[in-house]
């Protein structure tokens, strides 16, 4: 699995015009799950997202996780993260997950995020053409891949 985190002020995903998920202070996480994913990679990915310690303290310092300033999350699915462009100009997307592996994956993702999170997070539509909106609060980005946990 690869998430990209944003910190953010606010983000939002519409669908069809619609809002369907949105929050303030916390993470935008794009989620992009590959071939070769299992439940082991959601447990260490969701600890790792929720335990970040990446906002600011007193001084100024990213010292402060999700818990410690109330934060939320916006999971948004996104197979492109697995995009390939070794050959050509075309992205190749053959190691992400076909719907049947990562959609359970997913729900099973957010799950996880909920249960560590300790309340409900928001979240776009698996396949669903999204138009995603937020304020990247620093600018931080952080990239987690789970085949790296060492």
């Amino acid at each position: 699995m690869i998430a990209v985190i944003q910190r953010v002020s606010s983000a939002a995903v519409k669908i069809n015009g619609e809002i369907k998920g949105e929050t303030g202070i916390g993470y935008l996480v794009l989620l992009g799950i590959g071939q070769e994913d299992c439940a082991e990679d959601i447990e260490w990915l969701a600890t790792k997202i929720i335990n970040l310690r990446i906002f600011g303290d007193k001084e100024g310092k990213m010292n402060l996780s999700l818990h410690e300033v109330g934060g939320n999350i916006l999971l948004i699915s996104q197979f492109t993260l697995f995009a390939s462009t070794k050959k050509g100009n075309r992205p190749s997307f053959i190691e992400a997950a076909k719907p049947e592996l990562a959609i359970p994956l997913y729900e099973q993702t957010i799950e996880s995020l909920e249960k560590k999170l300790g309340k409900k997070i928001q979240t776009g539509e698996f396949g669903a053409d999204m138009m995603v909106s937020l304020v990247n609060d620093g600018p931080v980005t952080i990239v987690i891949d789970t085949k790296n946990k060492k």
